[in-house]
């Protein structure tokens, strides 16, 4: 029979060896004065008061594995029927919850060893001691900490537990916070441990049922034992089927049958509630779960009733343990937060969401759980310690994420691009935040055309490059029907074919000299020419390959037509992700240059002209560069005078993609002093007027002329209108200039 004991905890650390050398040598243990460290651990210890749920119930769950292994060993035979369970009870009147398990139990020596001193863990202690026949990773608890959480929160603290082993005598303790205890013979007839907190006035609403609720599905929703919660002396009921009701019920009311074939019914006390899950569906292997488990999973953990995109099932047993399932959302870039979820779990002990040592930053989109029995944790179990093997744990999932999309990309291409306008800015947020994800992702970025055809990077450096014969054939055209159509003096005509004279002569002359040998012999002109074509080819080698893109799709419309006119192509960017991954694939990639399409005007898009037409216009230019600055009043504004193919257009304004970026730099960041707008007559910003356009032509002919204000000013607004929207002011004028225009049409 146990006596009664009134005693002290202790506090028990590792023991160290020191020498001294103005005293004799001595060993012991190093002693801490509870009477100072439990108030640091019941207040400071955990975070979040609620803790104490989920360590009083893994406590539960270890006694219950404990027990099962001894079972196992052959060391103790489970009673016929066992149903391994653990019991909260709340009571609100008496102010009281209680925590009861049916498993392993403990002797007065054990509460000794276990409770009265602190930080001896009963998990390490039976790991320990069985090392050769359990297996560590079953066992959640080890600081052996836990328990005194529920100190936090309660005034008195009562344990009653009867040890599994044949003739041990049950054991009550209890303490009221202090440092000091008293234990005695219980009362408990079934194996197992009985906690019962008595809960302090500012801790009420643990005893609320659904307070409790709440707290326990949030930590222990997965824990591998079957938890259920009651309300004591509840007069609340349920009705059950005859098939339904279970020999446990405590039936209050057999209700009568309003029909001779109806089911027979009970009228029963409620039950107590089922809430966790004790084998969740990322303990299964991949093979054995269904589309519908997954997204009846996704639904439940996360309370989100849209279908997410797909999921990965992370299933990995070496070098370390590693389970779970993540989950690609439907990401709504303007409206929702893009922030996810993703649940920790420690042997399906629910540890913290969102922790950034485990979970890679651009992972943080998704939703997910990961449960890793390894995970270096602190004492409290709620953060991680610092280690290297954390680092591991996070490239390892990264891995399997990039694995997942380039095997879906090649694969399920249909697939993949399906889901890539959705999963993209999470794909590029990863390939800036991760050079490892980055590298084996390049050649898995898809980039969506003007078409709506999706192409990889490799595929995009193909797309605009032209046959050199057929450019030269058409530039032959282009000739030919400039000559015919240009309105141009025969002095020009001469003066052209005068420099296509010396040029063929020079080019003669040249031939001529070098067509000969060392020895003065004549040569095949064929060599020299092949030389020419070599050293092209390794000039065209050397220049960056151009990647045109577009931001808005309608105000560059008119681009977007010269592109495709011009049979050149360019790939949709409209994220705000998008210019610094960009930036970041041009940094990656030697070479290789992003261009809004609207940067600059390309070669392919001017009709061809003589050498003397191009100083005519770069003269025209400057004249109606003075004569726009004076009528718009901005003296830092840059003209050219360009030929463009497509006579409709009139003018434009393009921005070298430098300036831009600039630009999207300084917005980004709010830079103070800065105008934002699209202001014109900033670096890099060029008003192009196209000579083949009759208003244009006219302000060149007649700049002098009575409209000539009105024009310029209208051609400045239409080529800004094709960059952005106008200001208020801007467009109020617009509007007006454009009304007296159109009077001038009926007069």
């Amino acid at each position: 029979m146990c006596r009664v004991v009134h005693g002290r905890m202790k506090i028990k650390v590792n023991r160290i060896r020191k020498e001294c050398e103005k005293m004799a040598a001595k060993h012991g243990n190093l002693s801490i004065n509870s009477d100072n460290i439990f108030p640091i651990i019941k207040k400071w210890l955990y975070s979040d008061h609620d803790i104490f749920f989920r360590e009083l119930i893994s406590n539960g769950c270890d006694a219950i594995t404990k027990l099962k292994k001894l079972d196992m060993m052959g060391e103790y035979a489970l009673p016929d029927g066992y149903k391994p369970q653990i019991q909260v009870i709340v009571n609100p009147e008496e102010k009281t919850l209680k925590f009861i398990d049916n498993g392993i139990g403990m002797t007065a020596d054990e509460v000794e060893e276990y409770i009265n001193q602190i930080a001896f863990s009963g998990a390490t202690d039976f790991i320990e001691k069985y090392k050769d026949k359990a297996n560590e990773d079953q066992i959640i608890g080890h600081f052996g900490l836990g328990f005194y959480s529920a100190f936090m929160v309660a005034d008195e603290v009562h344990i009653d537990s009867l040890s599994w082993q044949e003739g041990a005598q049950p054991v009550h303790w209890e303490c009221d916070g202090g440092t000091e205890f008293d234990m005695e013979e219980g009362t408990r007839t079934e194996i197992g441990t009985e906690i019962t907190l008595l809960i302090n006035e500012d801790c009420l609403e643990f005893c609320n049922e659904y307070k409790a609720r709440e707290v326990i599905k949030k930590y222990c929703s997965f824990m591998p034992t079957e938890i259920y919660l009651s309300k004591a002396n509840t007069t609340e009921t349920q009705t059950v089927t005859a098939d339904e009701k279970l020999d446990t019920d405590e039936v209050v009311e057999e209700i009568k049958k309003e029909k001779e074939e109806d089911e027979q019914k009970f009228k029963i006390k409620k039950r107590p509630e089922l809430l966790n899950e004790t084998h969740p569906l990322w303990t299964k292997h991949p093979n054995e779960c269904t589309k519908e488990e997954y997204l009846e999973f996704y639904r439940k953990v996360f309370q989100d009733y849209k279908e997410p995109l797909f999921w990965i099932h992370l299933n990995m047993d070496y070098p370390f343990n590693m389970k779970g399932i993540l989950y690609f959302p439907k990401i709504n870039m303007e409206y929702e937060s893009i922030e996810g979820t993703i649940k920790l779990y420690n042997n399906q002990v629910f540890i913290a969401d969102n922790i950034k040592e485990v979970i890679p930053e651009f992972l943080l989109l998704l939703k997910g759980v990961i449960d890793c029995p390894d995970l270096p944790l602190n004492v409290s179990r709620s953060a991680l310690q610092n280690d290297g093997f954390v680092k591991k744990i996070s490239e390892y999932i990264t891995k399997k994420v990039a694995d997942k999309l380039s095997g879906m990309c090649k694969t399920e291409k249909e697939e993949y691009e399906k889901y890539w306008d959705d999963i993209s800015p999470f794909i590029k947020f990863g390939c800036l935040k991760d050079d490892k994800f980055c590298e084996k992702m390049t050649d898995y970025i898809l980039f969506k055309n003007l078409d709506g055809k999706y192409l990889t990077l490799p595929e995009c450096l193909e797309v605009n490059k032209i046959d050199p014969d057929e450019v030269k054939d058409a530039e032959k055209a282009e000739a030919e029907t400039a000559e015919e159509n240009d309105e141009k003096t025969e002095a020009e005509a001469v003066d052209e074919n005068d420099e296509k004279a010396e040029d063929s002569q020079s080019e003669g002359e040249m031939a001529s000299s070098s067509a000969v040998d060392e020895n003065g012999e004549k040569v095949e002109a064929e060599i020299v020419e092949e030389d020419e074509e070599d050293s092209e080819e390794a000039e065209e080698e050397k220049k960056e390959k151009v990647i045109y893109y577009v931001t808005d799709e309608k105000q560059q419309s008119q681009y977007i037509n010269m592109f495709k006119a011009a049979k050149m192509d360019a790939v949709i960017l409209t994220h705000n992700i998008d210019q610094p991954f960009v930036s970041q694939l041009e940094m990656k990639n030697e070479g290789i240059k992003f261009q809004r399409i609207d940067a600059d005007l390309t070669d392919v898009f001017k009709a061809k002209t003589s050498k003397k037409a191009e100083k005519e216009m770069e003269k025209q230019a400057e004249e109606v560069a003075a004569l726009m600055k004076k009528v718009l009043k901005k003296d830092a504004i840059k003209v050219k005078i360009e030929k463009l193919k497509n006579k409709k257009i009139s003018s434009m304004i393009t921005l070298s993609e430098e300036s831009r970026r600039m630009q999207d730099m300084m917005k980004m960041y709010s830079m103070q002093g800065m105008d934002m707008g699209m202001g014109f007559g900033k670096e890099g910003e060029t008003l192009i007027l196209n000579s083949n356009h009759p208003l244009v032509q006219y302000v060149l002919d007649h700049q002098d002329g009575e409209n000539v204000k009105m024009i310029c000013e209208q051609l400045y607004d239409l080529a800004l209108l094709q960059q952005a929207p106008l200001e208020p002011e801007a467009m109020t004028k617009f509007v007006a200039r454009s009304n007296e225009i159109m009077m001038l049409l009926t007069k």
